[in-house]
């Protein structure tokens, strides 16, 4: 990824951070992946460990740039200058999971509409594919509590989250944490796969053929993408944003 003199002040690992996560906004709308100007993707502030860039409230993801995304600390305070507001649901939501796990460097959340569809169903992600294979044992899930803006709600998520890097918020979406963008990336990509061929099967009508436990504990362990040792995470997210490259490198003003 080619860089470019910023026009913001920041730490050379700040703009570096800054120049992957504008990239990846812009990687999430080529892929569908936006809902207007809502949902988020958050990341740790590299040289700061309680602060978090966010997306700007009012750009949709195509319009976010390294230099206008948004830092702020845990409780929602901007550091530094910014014309832009943050959306409560967002700060909500992000802080609680990375306060809580210091080892989330990335939160993603996204409103596909296989993923609430598949969060509306009473069962969840049931495990009948290759993609849900990769996955055993690794969701959990967050009964509705409305709109995500009341700071009381974030320890129930915490607590449904428990130690587990995938969050299925009933009614409403999924939710993934990793210890990079890549890595949190192929996390919330599998799982709305998932959910994608789970919605597909069921709108055939039939019988599901659903997997053997013991098979996809086995699936799980051999899926090396989500393993930081190797990398894969980070070679897929990588991989998109040459394709975005291709079409649009204004990301990186």
């Amino acid at each position: 990824m080619n860089t470019v003199t910023r026009p913001i002040d920041c730490s050379d690992a700040e703009w570096q951070a800054r120049l992957k996560l504008a990239a990846t906004y812009r990687v999430f709308y080529m892929l569908g992946w936006h809902e207007l100007i809502f949902n988020h993707i958050t990341l740790r502030v590299p040289d700061a460990h309680d602060q978090l860039l966010i997306n700007p409230f009012g750009l949709a993801y195509d319009e976010i740039t390294a230099s206008n995304l948004v830092k702020i600390d845990f409780q929602g305070k901007v550091l530094g200058q910014s014309r832009y507001p943050v959306n409560p649901a967002g700060l909500v939501i992000h802080s609680a999971v990375h306060a809580a796990r210091p080892d989330a460097h990335c939160v993603m959340h996204i409103h596909t509409t296989a993923s609430v569809a598949v969060a509306c169903m009473e069962g969840g992600v049931e495990d009948s594919n290759i993609y849900s294979s990769q996955l055993h044992d690794m969701i959990a899930y967050h009964t509705f509590e409305g709109t995500t803006v009341h700071d009381d709600e974030k320890s129930r998520m915490i607590a449904s989250m428990g130690e587990k890097r995938l969050l299925v918020l009933r009614n409403h979406g999924l939710l993934a944490h990793g210890t990079s963008l890549g890595h949190a990336f192929v996390m919330i990509w599998t799982l709305n796969r998932a959910c994608e061929i789970q919605q597909a099967a069921h709108s055939m009508g039939g019988k599901t053929l659903l997997l053997d436990p013991a098979i996809s504990a086995r699936s799980t362990a051999d899926a090396l993408q989500y393993d930081p040792r190797f990398g894969a995470g980070d070679q897929v997210l990588d991989a998109m944003i040459r394709r975005v490259d291709r079409l649009d490198t204004s990301y990186q003003q």
